[in-house]
Order: structure tokens, then sequence, then C-alpha cells
């Protein structure tokens, strides 16, 4: 096992709302990042992807508050850090985050390269302003982009360029994590190529030790990510390597989503599109046993009795239903 850069040990969050109602959207979530791996977390709109995201950084902000669990960043526990300790220590140079609406985080009065001053001096106030430019046009070179962007404002990028611009700004520190929010939901396909090219390129250069790439498109995950962790109402159900969780995924919902989507990749040809029917649950009253378990067609009373506890089985994969895995193999056997 490589070096771990990122373990989360039953971390739980919340929203509270402005009728001071409790939204539990991130519940007794786990996970182990290793030194040059990638993780990818799918599930549909509203099951927590981008809440998780947020809470990993350790910089809560109302109406995102922290409840429980630890978050440890290459060894050191950031879950009950100040809130400017972790922005000025963490954020950026630990832990750096690509927004889900990346294209609008760029501030359109600034000129790039004194967005990227901003960065680089909230961490190292004395640094030079021709270093960074050195830094920051060295890094815009390696990702393919001009250095002549950096004297641009936002306005006058393409919404590609914008994106690119965006990652590099996210990267600049060279960061342990990197959380990618849905990075290329907004562009075409040859847009979203590049992007997770770059991305790749960043991994394999040593300027990021590890990633977390989230996206509603699971099989999006198969070329991008080592492991993928497939989240439900707040909590993770399944996790394991990619090609396991492609191809030989175990529980209903994992296998809902790959059946809902249309995917080029071998072996697939065959297989018919499925529909997940009803909703997500109300969190401001999670139900009682699985989550899953008003939309799930293989679900029986003793689901909704007790909590589920998650069950693994070898090689770091994991599912969380009542169900044995010899007994959910069947019943994807007979159908």
């Amino acid at each position: 096992m490589g070096k771990i850069m990122l373990e989360v040990n039953k971390l739980n969050t919340k929203y509270i709302t402005r009728q001071k109602e409790d939204v539990f959207a991130v519940n007794d979530v786990s996970l182990k990042i290793e030194e040059g791996k990638s993780l990818g977390i799918a599930g549909e709109s509203g099951c927590g992807k981008s809440t998780l995201a947020l809470s990993l950084m350790g910089y809560y902000f109302s109406p995102l508050h922290y409840i429980s669990g630890d978050i440890i960043v290459d060894g050191r526990n950031i879950s009950n850090m100040k809130p400017d300790d972790v922005r000025k220590q963490i954020l950026g140079n630990e832990i750096a985050y690509i927004p889900q609406a990346a294209m609008n985080a760029l501030n359109p009065t600034q000129k790039i390269i004194e967005l990227i001053q901003d960065v680089v001096h909230a961490h190292d106030p004395k640094k030079p302003k021709q270093d960074v430019y050195e830094l920051a046009r060295e890094r815009f070179e390696f990702l393919g982009l001009p250095a002549s962007v950096l004297e641009k404002h936002a306005v006058e990028l393409s919404g590609g360029m914008k994106q690119r611009t965006v990652i590099a700004i996210s990267t600049i520190l060279s960061p342990k994590v990197l959380i990618a929010d849905e990075p290329s939901s907004a562009l075409d396909v040859t847009s979203q190529k590049v992007v997770i090219k770059m991305l790749r390129n960043l991994m394999e250069e040593g300027l990021i030790k590890s990633m977390i790439f989230i996206t509603h498109e699971l099989p999006l995950l198969y070329n991008v990510t080592d492991d993928i962790m497939v989240m439900y109402a707040g909590q993770i159900v399944e996790k394991g390597n990619a090609k396991e969780m492609i191809f030989d995924s175990m529980h209903p919902y994992s296998r809902g989503l790959m059946g809902s989507i249309i995917v080029p990749e071998a072996g697939t040809k065959n297989n018919k599109l499925t529909v997940i029917s009803g909703t997500p649950p109300n969190l401001k009253n999670p139900p009682q046993g699985c989550r899953f378990r008003e939309r799930c067609k293989y679900a029986k009373p003793e689901c909704g009795f007790y909590n589920i506890p998650e069950k693994e089985f070898g090689n770091g994969r994991m599912y969380r239903c009542i169900y044995s895995l010899d007994k959910l193999k069947e019943v994807y056997a007979n159908e």
C-alpha cells in the first residue's frame, strides 16, 4: 500500500435551513486515497457528492455544518482546526478544489495573473510577483495554455479555456489532494477529453498527489479513476476498483445507474436500458434502514428494520445491503 494522502473516518455533516431544520447530507462516510491514485464518486443529483466534496476540505460555513468524524490529510487531522487555519494552511496547497460551476468561478474584474497572485500570496505573502508569474507561466504552458492568457480577463476566454484556467489556478500550489467536482459536465466532448487529459498529466507528473473526481456519469469514471464510490442519499452504498464497479457492480442502486446509461465500453452492447423509479428520500428525515429501499425492486420488509452496515468482500470492495453477496448474485443471475 502506498502513502495515504487522504483518510476519512465516519464523517457526518449537515445543512441547517433558515427554518432551523437539519438536512443530514453526508452520513457515516469513510474512504482512503493513496498517493498516485484517483477516486471517482458517482450518483444522481442530490445524493450528496458536492456536499461531501465541500466537507472534505474541512472549511465549513453556513448553512453547512460539521457534526463528527475525522478528515486526515497526509497524516494531519484537519477536522477540528480553526477556519482561518484551514484557509491559510490547508486550502490550496494541501487540498484544492475545482468547483462544479468552474467557468463562473473567475472574478471578471481581475486579470488571470492577479487571481493567481492572490492565491499564492495567501500562503506565501513574500513571494516576488516575478516568481509567481514564472510559476504560472510554466504551469499554464504545461497544461497547453499560452502565457498570454495570464494577462487576459475571464470575459476574453472561451468556455474551454476558462475551465482549463480554473484547473491551472486550483493546482498552482501542487496540492496533495485535488477535488474535481464535475469538471467536464458543461463542456463539449472534445473539451471534456482535453480536461481529462490535463488532469491525468498532472497526476503522472506528480504535480498533484491524488485526486477525487465527482460526476453523475458512472461510466465516465472508468477511463479517469482507479477506484469508484457510489453515493445515495448521503451514504456510500458501494465502492471498488473501476473495472469491477462498471462491469460487475453489486448494489441494486449501482446497477441501476449503469443500466440507465448507454455506454460504448466493450461487453455492454447487449445491455438493456433500465429505469430507477421514484425519487431520493428527504434528508430532513432520512428513512430508517436502507435509504434506497423505497425505490429498490428487490426490497423486503427487513430492509427498513435497522441501519444497514457496510459489508466488505476482498480487495477493498464494499457494499451496503441487507442481502448477502451470494444472494445478490443469485437474484441477478435469475433475471
